[in-house]
């Protein structure tokens, strides 16, 4: 038995380690993009731009976040793609100065984004498409920086991780760690990388080039998939455009999470997709995180041999290592780093809960929609 336990805590500690000094360092946050101080000649004209809104009763944001947009500049043509909302959303919206499509019902195996981006994309007319979720704020600046990074890199899909609140215990303690998950699945090194297979977007704020999006039938070819976002950057790097990802302050998430539930069932809405809802690599993915979260950290608890505190001691400084930049980047204290066994185990449990509803038949659930396994495509 002790034998048994000191491979498993190994096993940790060589995952912890391989995260630490893997070349592309995917825990580091080193990819990021913040409004500077732009000379004039350099500042962009927005009128190569449509921000294209999909909206599913967002009243509660949709205001903020189109203020916000034509805070970035007077001209820009900003249109909400209404979601067939049941609240306020588009007498807000055109109250805002917004113009509005109004949506039909997605048709059979589509998404409702997607469907909802679909009829936006019909009516844009410019060089460049901003796909926007309704809750995302965007400070004073940002949208110039995106143009001119997609220029001067030569861009076909600029995406932006929004920054999520943290003003809550619940966020505090799960909010960075899953942007800390999401970097270790896409490591963004790789996925900015035109020559990797790695491949990822953050839906909330994409810069998009027009021309791309129609010659890969950006919405329709990707129609029912649940991660709308890294499918759509993965179909984009196999047709030959060159994308990037990164992280930034100046785009962020108003939608916060009131408690652990609200976060549970956000990550349990496509956790198992990730698994490509595989049991297999369920069963894997719980092995993993068992030992590298309890059994290396936890193992000199237990047993109090020299190599079990060695295993401890190298497990909890690659934990810490790895996981102390994405808190800093969110500004929360870093003893929060202590609490990764907790944190863990429960995004271990949103994994499982996410199995478990696509085994009775929901692939997930979201705004009165329910996705159905068959739906899969």
């Amino acid at each position: 038995m002790i034998a048994l336990v000191m491979y498993v805590a190994l096993t940790g500690v060589l995952c912890w380690w391989s995260i630490l000094l893997a070349p592309w360092q995917a825990w580091r946050v080193r990819e990021y993009l913040e409004p500077a101080d732009i000379p004039v000649e350099e500042k962009q004209s927005f009128d190569k731009i449509t921000v294209l809104i999909p909206a599913r009763d967002e009243a509660q944001f949709i205001t903020q976040t189109l203020h916000k947009l034509q805070a970035q500049d007077n001209n820009l043509r900003i249109i909400v793609i209404d979601d067939q909302s049941e609240d306020r959303t588009v007498t807000l919206a055109r109250a805002a100065g917004a113009e509005v499509v109004v949506g039909t019902t997605p048709p059979k195996g589509w998404s409702g984004k997607l469907w909802a981006l679909e009829q936006g994309l019909q009516v844009v007319d410019t060089r460049y498409v901003l796909l926007l979720d309704a809750d995302i704020s965007l400070s004073p600046g940002i949208l110039n920086a995106l143009l001119n990074k997609a220029y001067q890199e030569n861009l076909s899909l600029v995406s932006i991780m929004a920054k999520l609140p943290v003003q809550r215990f619940s966020e505090r303690l799960l909010v960075p760690a899953f942007i800390f998950f999401f970097k270790l699945l896409y490591p963004f090194g790789l996925s900015n990388n035109p020559k990797s297979r790695v491949a990822a977007a953050a839906g909330g704020c994409i810069l998009a080039e027009t021309r791309m999006l129609r010659s890969i039938n950006a919405f329709s070819s990707i129609h029912n998939a649940l991660i709308d976002d890294c499918t759509l950057a993965a179909q984009a790097k196999r047709s030959g455009f060159k994308t990037w990802l990164g992280l930034s302050h100046a785009v962020q998430s108003q939608r916060g999470y009131d408690n652990l539930l609200a976060i549970w069932n956000t990550v349990a809405r496509t956790a198992f997709t990730q698994l490509h809802y595989s049991f297999l690599l369920l069963l894997l993915c719980t092995l993993i995180m068992l030992s590298m979260f309890w059994c290396a950290p936890l193992a000199v608890i237990f047993y109090t041999d020299t190599i079990f505190f060695l295993i401890s001691v190298l497990a909890w400084f690659a934990m810490l290592m790895v996981y102390t930049p994405i808190l800093r980047f969110y500004r929360c204290s870093l003893f929060w780093g202590i609490t990764l066994p907790i944190i863990g185990t429960l995004y271990l449990l949103m994994t499982w809960t996410s199995a478990i509803r696509y085994w009775r038949g929901i692939r997930a659930h979201w705004k009165n929609r329910r996705y159905e396994v068959s739906e899969r495509g």
